[in-house]
């Protein structure tokens, strides 16, 4: 099968372990052809936007990919921007399957066009939208969302086979805002790198990174990443917790970026064999970092690391989301409720304390984790 994803909605950044990356490259290990259809922008490492200078390319996974330029003069941000020869490129590219990414982009109708004149061919659409990410005012919710996006969801409906959600959250969106059947909108989680995750899992490199930071095998690690930022504060009540508790044995080990505006209360948490930055690190070796954790604890809003670390079989806190719970595998994880220091503190110190309560989370977290391997899911993305 050939199969083109149309990615116009944010950018594709080679190189990082989003599902844009992951469902591509183990589509092609599982024996399909693949091709991206992507824009110019990308991420670099300082979390800046900045323009690619390459049209057509072979990725790192062996893909082809086309950027396409926007029309006019329009930056990459605007929320109406709308593409060059996005039509010719989907009929020089020949697919059996198109899978778009997101629906709330303009050009909608070059791939709707395509379908009627290629009836075989069959679409996909997947979301990354819900409440925490978008809506989140009125002129988003009802003009947005409520008006636009939902005429471009259920102008291309017809015509889809299945519509996506990568969480819970995401795919009440689809039905509640975009108005869409039941029927047709399914959970596609999102999830790990088969690969990485076994490496990490074997290779000496968790044992180095312990060392690395004077982390004995008695001390209990707890890891947090990510992009940390003013959304995100609630890593900052982590490490107080960690540097309020009593328990000697435990660390905690951070990385990502970090946001100016709380760099200054971010350093001044910072305590020598106690709470530790290991600054940016990339998606690679984000694998290694949670590896070497004895608990990950992510207490903010939702991020792909936790579809990460449930698939690398790790035991979890998480900050309880509705619409987010399918990480939760009956006995691998505890959610936090509150953002105070001392629920967190209280409920690490309890599961750190605990070997037979700890163990049987590290026994469910490993043992339920092949549903969140990418070579499943991008198997089961093209099934419908």
């Amino acid at each position: 099968m050939k199969i083109a994803h149309v990615m116009l909605c944010g950018p594709v950044t080679d190189g990082w372990n989003y599902q844009d990356n992951m469902l591509t490259k183990y589509q092609k290990k599982n024996g399909h052809s693949v091709v991206l259809i992507t824009s110019k922008w990308v991420w670099n490492n300082e979390n800046q936007l900045v323009k690619f200078d390459k049209s057509d390319y072979l990725n790192e996974h062996g893909n082809r990919v086309y950027r396409l330029d926007i029309k006019g003069d329009k930056p990459f941000n605007t929320k109406f921007k709308r593409y060059i020869g996005l039509y010719q490129c989907i009929e020089k590219v020949e697919p059996d399957i198109i899978f778009v990414h997101g629906i709330s982009f303009l050009d909608i109708g070059a791939i709707i066009s395509y379908k009627k004149k290629n009836q075989n061919v069959k679409i996909y659409v997947d979301n990354h939208s819900d409440f925490s990410n978008s809506a989140t005012n009125w002129l988003s919710r009802t003009i947005l969302h409520g008006i636009i996006w939902r005429f471009m969801a259920n102008k291309i409906a017809p015509y889809t086979e299945k519509f996506y959600g990568v969480l819970p959250a995401r795919v009440d969106f689809l039905i509640n805002v975009y108005h869409l059947p039941k029927d047709k909108c399914e959970l596609l989680v999102m999830g790990v790198d088969d690969e990485l995750a076994e490496r990490a899992e074997k290779d000496s490199r968790k044992d180095e990174i312990r060392k690395m930071y004077g982390i004995s095998d008695s001390d209990f690690l707890i890891v947090s990443g990510g992009k940390i930022d003013s959304a995100k504060r609630q890593t900052l009540l982590l490490m107080e917790a960690i540097n309020k508790s009593k328990n000697e044995k435990l660390k905690l080990l951070v990385f990502g970026s970090i946001e100016d505006t709380i760099r200054k209360e971010f350093d001044q948490l910072l305590k020598k064999n106690k709470v530790m930055y290991a600054g940016w690190i990339n998606a690679v070796d984000s694998y290694d970092y949670f590896a070497a954790a004895d608990l990950v604890v992510f207490p903010g809003r939702h991020s792909v690391f936790w579809e990460q670390v449930a698939g690398q079989g790790i035991p979890m806190v998480c900050k309880y989301w509705a619409g987010t719970t399918h990480i939760d595998l009956n006995g691998n994880m505890e959610f936090l409720y509150e953002d105070k220091v001392e629920e967190i503190q209280k409920t690490i110190e309890n599961i750190a304390s605990n070997k037979e309560y700890y163990n049987a989370m590290k026994k469910v977290a490993h043992s339920n984790r092949s549903i969140f391997l990418y070579s499943d899911i991008a198997r089961r993305s093209i099934q419908n």
